[in-house]
């Protein structure tokens, strides 16, 4: 179940670059990811944090599956929100990238997050998740999910989405990428089964990223 705060939190931005003045630069186990179950966005970063294998270099604390505060938010994220906002009233939603050393939020904001990590952790032999030249089309189908929780978009969404599948083997081309990342985190717990007679390609790719180790059960586990 994805849950929706009853009053927005602010959005924290901050982004980890490789250049020290950033003030937020890649070091190893300096960051630390909250995410909770049932969230597509905090299933999208999961995903790319085990395809990614960061387990070591930016350790994930497990939410529990339901907020256990009353305005949706999370009461082991408050000191977090606290810390980072003055005055902030608001719910402590996930997900959330801290900062180890500031003891302060870094972003909030899930493609930034899932950026970020391929970018600056990405190990050598690690999967290309953002392949140069591929930028305006992960975005154009991160807009695309985007809609999906609009009833009346989603069936052009999926008609889309069916296209590009029918001509290559993955959402972008013909490897994986975030693109793919974003289509299961979007519609793989949904009802597209229902919809599979009409969208052949979409719901065989779901299955095949399903059956892989790092879609299969990204949120299960306890605290690193």
């Amino acid at each position: 179940m994805t849950v929706t705060p009853l009053v927005p939190a602010p959005a924290f931005r901050g982004r980890i670059g490789r250049d020290p003045s950033s003030g937020h630069y890649a070091v190893p186990r300096r960051y630390r990811l909250h995410l909770a179950p049932g969230h597509d966005d905090c299933l999208g970063i999961a995903v790319v944090h085990r395809l990614l294998g960061l387990d070591r270099i930016c350790p994930v604390t497990l939410l529990p599956p339901r907020p256990d505060c009353p305005d949706g938010g999370y009461a082991a994220l408050r000191p977090l929100y606290e810390a980072s906002a003055h005055h902030y009233r608001g719910p402590a939603v996930a997900p959330v990238l801290s900062d180890g050393w500031s003891g302060r939020i870094v972003s909030t904001h899930a493609r930034d997050i899932m950026r970020d990590l391929a970018r600056s952790f990405t190990p050598a032999a690690g999967p290309a998740l953002y392949p140069r030249g591929a930028e305006a089309e992960i975005a154009a189908v991160e807009e695309l999910c985007a809609r999906t929780a609009d009833p009346a978009a989603l069936p052009g969404v999926l008609d889309l989405l069916e296209r590009r599948l029918t001509a290559h083997s993955h959402v972008v081309g013909d490897r994986l990428t975030a693109a793919d990342v974003e289509v299961w985190a979007a519609l793989g717990r949904r009802d597209t089964p229902r919809r599979a007679h009409d969208h052949p390609a979409l719901w065989s790719h779901l299955r095949r990223l399903t059956a892989h180790p790092a879609f299969g059960r990204p949120l299960a586990g306890g605290t690193a």
